[in-house]
């Protein structure tokens, strides 16, 4: 089964290189993941197409409105802690993932 993700930032740029960063280290572990990268103001377009929202730490002020946009359509929602997405750790960002997923089985 696919995991599909959405990463978000305020213009979507560095979470592309978050992302491509992610799909690396999911490839590297024979895991199905997808992974968007856009703007936090496109996430409605997503809410029927991701199971995950990661959300960059710069949005932290934003969180709580993300969290009672997405959840409600059974999306998992972290946000990000500014070591991993400052360094686009695409195995941290991978992780969280995982950990999201796995809480649900």
């Amino acid at each position: 089964m696919t995991t599909r993700v959405l990463v978000v930032c305020g213009g979507g740029a560095s979470s592309g290189f978050l992302a491509q960063s992610m799909r690396k280290e999911a490839k590297k572990a024979d895991v199905d993941l997808e992974v968007s990268a856009r703007s936090e103001t496109e996430v409605d377009e997503y809410l029927d197409r991701i199971d995950v929202l990661l959300v960059g730490p710069h949005l932290a002020y934003m969180e709580d409105k993300l969290r009672a946009k997405v959840e409600p359509h059974g999306i998992k929602v972290a946000l990000l802690p500014h070591k991993i997405y400052g360094r686009l750790d695409g195995a941290g960002a991978f992780a969280i993932v995982e950990s999201l997923t796995k809480a649900e089985g």
